[in-house]
């Protein structure tokens, strides 16, 4: 399940704007300087990733090439690395069969994040994940080494060609819902679990 397909992975990045020319001193000797501050930069380096503003987003992981296993629970700590992110809960791992996809069976799991970071600029490190991984895109719903699916960021509602939040099939799918009731029950009311209750899932590894 992708949150839009075949996103692009590139895009402008601002220039740095250049720095305006130091100021000349004063000519006498005795005059005083301000003392330094520290920049922006400096203090940044030396906050922790809890010490950012952060959202409480939540993430939907899948695979079913290779070691499936392997590669979700990869996944999961590959996403606790993210610059200003911190990995907050785990669900199971969970077998399920491709929906609307083809393939072997799927590995699913869901991980909540606290995260500093915008939706947009999340989703571009989860990309960069899966490229990493070897994810390919020869047609739509290939299967895949590694999906990786941003359900919800806060509470961010938009729908962009490059990405819709919450997302808009997570309801659909008990690949999803399952994991994401297990460590937040809230966020799933039990109308939606019994909607998807036909779809069979397997809770294979705590």
């Amino acid at each position: 399940m992708t949150n839009k397909p075949d996103r692009s992975r590139g895009g402008d990045r601002k220039a740095s704007a250049p720095r305006a020319p130091a100021g000349k001193r004063a000519a006498t000797p005795s005059a005083k300087r301000a003392p330094a501050r520290p920049s922006g930069g400096a203090q940044s380096a030396r906050r922790s990733k809890e010490e950012y503003p952060t959202v409480q987003a939540f993430v939907a992981i899948g695979a079913n090439l290779g070691d499936a296993q392997a590669a979700v629970m990869a996944a999961m700590d590959a996403i606790g690395t993210i610059e200003r992110t911190v990995v907050t809960a785990r669900s199971s791992l969970y077998r399920s069969a491709p929906v609307e996809s083809s393939g072997p069976d799927y590995i699913n799991a869901v991980v909540a994040v606290r995260t500093g970071l915008t939706a947009e600029a999340f989703l571009s490190e989860l990309q960069l994940l899966e490229d990493q991984a070897g994810r390919e895109r020869p047609f739509p719903n290939a299967p895949r080494t590694l999906d990786l699916d941003l359900l919800t960021h806060g509470n961010t509602v938009k729908d962009t060609p490059a990405l819709s939040l919450p997302h808009p099939r997570m309801r659909e799918r008990a690949f999803v819902l399952k994991p994401l009731a297990e460590i937040a029950p809230d966020k799933v009311p039990r109308a939606a679990l019994a909607r998807v209750s036909d779809q069979v899932i397997e809770r294979i590894r705590g």
